[in-house]
């Protein structure tokens, strides 16, 4: 029963906030995050999510599923693979620089060098699915640069994890094997090519001979889990199996009905859900004992993937306007940062003091995404709408 409530309050809630954050010229993504933090046990204590037995914690697994399914589904394939050799580029001065500036911090606080480590590694995540959502409300899907910052962030999301690998298994033990991390990610891409090759479209191709209703949704759902699921049994992040089921289907007959009839139910359940629990992981305690920390920390996490990011796109092609968009598009650290924060904390790879301020400044740079990314949109379709207009 309980658990029925929370789900009314989060939906309501998501849904007036992401009103009034339109209403201010804002995505609707920014307002539903910080409603989060408001009912959540950082303000009101309202809604709670105790960890991953935690109903509500699997609604928020399921809308970021699910989002990045629609995310795929959405995306040009021509577009993806010709923007590979920028994604590649993006990702990795999107690493490298976070990387560095959160080792940095780390020293520069006094934190142990492991420990400090593991903080770089935290800051180079990228959460795409708070980028996905905001390009979606401005119409920039199918854009060379939302393109390029999708293939980044699945990169981005492969490396962090290899580097998270190689910390463990150095400084945990060797429960890690870094060669078994990098042949499941080979394992996983060739049957998700084989699949996305041959599978299904043959089983796409079939549904329509059995007079049953909704099977394509019944198939799209089935697929998106199964990815999702294969995904994250091979050690890769389920949204990133979600991504590619979405784009096994982004060419399919059926698309049209699973915009239409899927994408309308989710995102009244699922998706507020998950935008909410980012908001939900926030507590204020002992925030003002490390106050300058969680101030470094928000400035390093932002710029490093504006500068680094930003900087690979640069040197891949982009203008100046289009690659401080990606940079900008890459910053969210979301619910990947928070699963990899949680992982090191489990296995001691990070102080109980340090948490909470690192918590702060991952749901910060998810926070502050939305509104940095609209900026950079508005400004380049602007000078994109000057310069059709001085060529007439």
């Amino acid at each position: 029963m309980e658990l029925l409530i929370q789900l009314v309050i989060i939906i309501l809630a998501t849904k007036i906030a992401g009103y009034i954050a339109t209403k201010f010229g804002q995505p609707s993504v920014l307002g539903e995050i910080i409603v989060g933090i408001i009912i959540g046990p950082a303000i009101l204590g309202l809604v709670e999510s105790n960890g991953k037995d935690d109903l509500i914690h699997t609604f928020s697994e399921l809308g970021v599923i699910f989002l990045m399914f629609f995310a795929g589904l959405e995306t040009n394939l021509k577009d993806l693979t010709l923007n590979l050799k920028s994604a590649l580029t993006v990702a990795s001065f999107g690493v490298v620089l976070p990387l560095i500036g959160g080792y940095l911090v780390g020293i520069g606080f006094g934190m142990d060098p492991s420990h400090s480590l593991f903080l770089g590694i935290v800051l180079t995540a990228t959460s795409v699915s708070i980028s996905v959502q905001t390009f979606r409300e401005l119409g920039q899907m199918n854009t060379r640069e939302s393109a390029t910052v999708l293939g980044a962030a699945i990169a981005d999301d492969i490396i962090g994890l290899i580097l998270l690998a190689i910390v463990m298994s150095i400084t945990v033990g060797g429960d890690t094997s870094i060669p078994i991390v990098l042949l499941k990610q080979v394992a996983f891409f060739a049957a998700i090519v084989i699949c996305n090759w041959k599978v299904v479209p043959a089983i796409s191709k079939t549904i329509d001979k059995f007079k049953i209703p909704d099977l394509s949704m019944v198939f799209a759902v089935v697929l998106c889990f199964s990815y999702a699921y294969f995904a994250e049994f091979m050690g890769i992040s389920n949204i990133i199996g979600a991504f590619f089921a979405g784009l096994s289907l982004a060419n399919d007959k059926h698309r049209e009905q699973f915009e239409d009839k899927l994408l309308p139910s989710v995102s009244v359940i699922f998706i507020p859900v998950f935008f909410t629990s980012i908001g939900l992981s926030v507590t204020f305690n002992g925030i003002g004992d490390h106050i300058w920390l969680i101030i470094i920390l928000c400035v390093v996490s932002v710029l490093t993937k504006v500068i680094g990011a930003g900087f690979g796109a640069k040197i891949t092609g982009f203008n100046m306007l289009s690659s401080t968009l990606i940079g900008t598009a890459m910053v969210s650290r979301g619910e990947v940062a928070l699963i990899t924060s949680s992982i090191g904390f489990t296995h001691g790879l990070f102080s109980q003091e340090y948490y909470t301020p690192m918590i702060i400044a991952v749901v910060f740079t998810t926070v502050v995404t939305p509104p940095l990314l609209k900026i950079c949109i508005t400004k380049k379709d602007q000078h994109a709408a000057k310069q059709a207009h001085a060529t007439h």
